[in-house]
């Protein structure tokens, strides 16, 4: 290897950058911090020194996937739409990340990832800002509700679109199937 392949500039972003692209092709419990180096360009024991082992290579790309998936929510909550058309273009967004980038959308919510119940400290205000969108969206179309009929508005709200993702992803439902069920399912909500 030369030495260029063992100094390398950034390599925080470099290894970071060739795991996410090896995501984009391959389960992450494929994912090997070797195969991270080779990618990157860099000597096989680089990756130790960023991510320590291979579970938290695994962490980190659950988490830069679950940003992806925020600011995609956000981006559509910032849009002001109407409360019914919100709620909807979230589900779609959501079933569309799942269905654009399978293994993202499977780090996320890989439970020997990102247990449940114990995310890491980037992990967790993710997945509170995820819940909060989806609260605002169903508090949106439900003003009268009471507290625990929205919880549970938005429990089914989430759920809906997840299993939808999830039968897409692996091929149970086409991508048509998925926003028609999930369009059918938001006209029915609240």
């Amino acid at each position: 290897m030369s030495r260029s392949s063992y100094h390398h500039g950034d390599l925080a972003h470099a290894l970071e950058a060739a795991a996410m692209a090896l995501l984009a092709e391959q389960p992450a419990a494929s994912i090997s911090l070797r195969e991270v180096a080779r990618r990157a360009g860099v000597s096989h024991n680089a990756p130790y020194h960023h991510f320590g082992d291979r579970t938290q290579l695994l962490k980190v790309l659950a988490e830069r996937s679950m940003a992806d998936l925020v600011a995609g929510q956000r981006a559509i909550e910032e849009k002001g739409l109407e409360p019914r058309e919100q709620a909807l273009r979230l589900g779609l967004d959501y079933i569309d990340f799942a269905l654009e980038r399978p293994h993202a959308f499977a780090a996320i919510y890989d439970p020997t990832i990102c247990v449940p119940g114990s995310p890491t400290a980037t992990m967790a205000p993710l997945i509170e800002e995820q819940e909060q969108i989806l609260y605002r969206a169903a508090r949106a179309m439900m003003r009268e509700a009471g507290e625990r009929e929205l919880q549970a508005r938005v429990a089914s709200l989430w759920g809906i679109a997840h299993g939808l993702a999830e039968l897409g992803r692996a091929g149970h439902l086409s991508p048509e199937a998925c926003r028609a069920a999930l369009t059918d399912a938001v006209e029915h909500l609240g």
